[in-house]
């Protein structure tokens, strides 16, 4: 994929610069929630002003937190596509990656999911809740093999597609 097959609406992006949301996001909480308030789903936990991992107590106010929200939707933020004859060679190596590098984001941020991982013949398409983690698998994978890494992002939906391939 390169700017003459980038999908309509999308813009190219910089890989030295940080996305900036240009308009609103419809899965971000338009309001403080009561705290503490927890995710009947996920069980995370919204308190001090951000949702967390931990204990909730009994009298918690109950939500579906933005994740779980996009999830149930099927409505993910962010696309990875990994893809090549060098991945298919270490597809198994390569995804042990993926599932590390989304493990460790979604330690500290509840919100940072992998929805789903569709296998392909020669590539694998991997949906997220949150562009950032998107943005973190491809650039893990580029760090750890090299090859060609392209973000493109389409500002009015808040959309990041990744697409890498060696």
């Amino acid at each position: 994929m390169n700017n003459k097959t980038m999908p309509q609406g999308f813009h190219p992006v910089r890989r030295d610069r940080l996305l900036q949301e240009q308009t609103q996001d419809a899965y971000k909480l338009k309001g403080k929630l009561p705290e503490p308030t927890v995710c009947a789903q996920c069980g995370a936990v919204f308190r001090e002003g951000r949702w967390q991992w931990g204990e909730a107590p009994k009298e918690a106010h109950h939500a579906t937190c933005p994740a779980c929200h996009r999830a149930n939707d099927h409505y993910p933020a962010g696309f990875v596509s990994l893809g090549g004859a060098f991945f298919v060679s270490h597809r198994e190596e390569i995804m042990k990656l993926v599932r590390h590098e989304a493990e460790r984001e979604k330690l500290e941020h509840p919100l940072k999911r992998i929805m789903a991982i569709e296998e392909q013949n020669d590539a694998v398409l991997i949906t997220t809740t949150d562009i950032h983690l998107a943005r973190g698998i491809g650039e893990a994978v580029h760090h750890a093999y090299q090859g060609e890494l392209e973000f493109h992002y389409k500002p009015d939906e808040n959309l990041l597609r990744v697409h890498w391939a060696r």
